[in-house]
């Protein structure tokens, strides 16, 4: 069988470009070119290094008491509470809530909500978990009272690698003891409940650099035979070679598609299927094409038109600061024309305002 050198901008693959393709076996002969395709990769790697660096002569202590003295008594200083938070990385933040306790014996998430309010609250105590503790407390809000956020399981589940799920699932039963995939389960149904349980059991193949291309063939032709070649869908195929082949595997296995349907994979989902499900497969092809690209585009959506998606808007950017914020931006503004700093300022107020704009960073 014939293998094929590839990569994908996908969190299996973090930093790669999906544009770049190397095929054939790596032979003695093609040792620079992969050389090449590697410093690709560090250079992608480095356009994409986090907004927000580790904040140099760190310290906690002397951060922890200007919390303190910023909410102490009447009023707040919300200046002293953006210069602090936003301006370290999540790892330095836990350092400071550790030390704010010892010194004061209080819970600095409980002092914040205390004192905050609105989408500034929920932007500064967002930036309080860990990461998987706040995707988890993401989920966990997305169940929780009447009606379910899918879009927010979705983008969630599908942007993520299995390593990253498996550290979802076990933060959820640490702070709710509760399953996630019993909760998610009980909220939803038919294929889509299907589609959100497959991609908690993190089967997915590990990323490679090479792909059998006559495997990719024969996914594209179950796809085929399960959509555009039949009266109906065979909705368990689609979920099935979407759900556990890798990234890289998916990148070949849509050109395949493409040759052999005379349209794209994106296309036929929308043509086969509908609401929610037909959401969840086509995040999870954009996530495998470009996932910088598909963060962009929700941030886009989150912003445009009348009002804000403000739990959208909050989420990515604390989510991907420390991952590929900088790499989303370029993706944004080729999609929307402008730099994302200009659309946050354009749609946002006061202190909610002033923080997203230091967690951006500038363009």
């Amino acid at each position: 069988m014939k293998a094929e050198l590839c990569t994908a901008s996908h969190p299996e693959s973090p930093g790669a470009d999906p544009a770049h393709f190397l095929r054939g076996p790596l032979t003695a002969a093609r040792v620079g070119t992969v050389q090449l395709f590697q410093s690709k990769i560090r250079q992608s790697e480095e356009e994409g290094k986090p907004v927000i660096g580790v904040y140099s002569n760190f310290d906690p202590t002397p951060d922890a008491q200007t919390l303190y003295k910023a909410m102490k008594g009447l009023g707040t200083d919300e200046q002293a509470i953006i210069e602090v938070l936003t301006k370290r990385s999540n790892r330095q933040r836990q350092e400071i809530a550790k030390s704010f306790k010892a010194q004061f014996g209080k819970d600095l998430i409980d002092s914040l909500r205390s004192e905050l309010s609105g989408n500034f609250e929920r932007l500064i105590v967002a930036l309080m978990y860990p990461p998987y503790k706040y995707e988890a407390k993401e989920l966990y809000d997305a169940m929780k009272g009447v009606g379910t956020s899918e879009d927010v399981i979705i983008e969630i589940l599908a942007s993520r690698t299995k390593a990253q799920i498996k550290d979802i699932i076990k933060a959820y039963k640490e702070e709710y003891g509760s399953d996630l995939e019993q909760d998610i389960a009980s909220e939803t149904s038919g294929y889509f409940k299907q589609i959100l349980v497959c991609l908690l059991q993190g089967e997915r193949d590990n990323a490679s650099l090479y792909v059998d291309t006559a495997l990719a063939r024969q996914d594209a032709e179950a796809l085929f035979s399960a959509g555009e070649k039949i009266k109906g869908t065979d909705e368990i195929q689609f979920i099935t070679i979407l759900c556990k082949r890798s990234a890289t595997h998916l990148l070949k296995v849509f050109e395949e598609y493409q040759k052999l349907a005379g349209k794209n994979i994106e296309d036929s989902i929308k043509s086969e299927t509908n609401g929610s499900l037909e959401d969840a497969m086509l995040a999870i092809v954009r996530c495998t094409r470009n996932i910088r690209q598909y963060f962009a585009e929700r941030l886009y959506h989150a912003l445009k038109g009348a009002g804000t998606d403000d739990g959208t808007l909050i989420r990515v950017i604390v989510s991907r600061n420390e991952v590929d914020l900088n790499l989303i931006k370029d993706e944004f503004k080729r999609l929307a024309g402008q730099p994302l700093s200009n659309m946050i300022a354009d749609d946002t107020s006061g202190d909610y305002k002033t923080a997203l704009l230091n967690l951006c960073g500038s363009d």
